[in-house]
């Protein structure tokens, strides 16, 4: 009888962890950043720290999708 688990099985666990660690760990550094240093919340007129903190969120995110997108591409690892 075989012991342990198919390598596709196996690759697939670690795509599914890796894509749900490392999602976390950018919303909650976006959190972080945005409430306790107060960036994300804007009364009046917005300014530069505001700017600068969206426009870094944002690149990040797209460079997260972009990670998300080729380790997904790929059928097995």
């Amino acid at each position: 009888m075989e012991q342990g688990w198919d390598p596709k099985v196996t690759g697939m666990f670690k795509k599914i962890i890796n894509s749900v660690s490392i999602t976390l760990m950018w919303m909650m550094a976006c959190a972080t950043a945005g409430f306790y240093f107060e960036l994300a919340i804007i009364e009046g007129k917005p300014a530069l720290k505001h700017i600068i903190f969206y426009a870094v969120a944002f690149i990040t995110l797209l460079l997260l999708i972009r990670y998300l997108y080729k380790t997904w591409k790929n059928e097995m690892n």
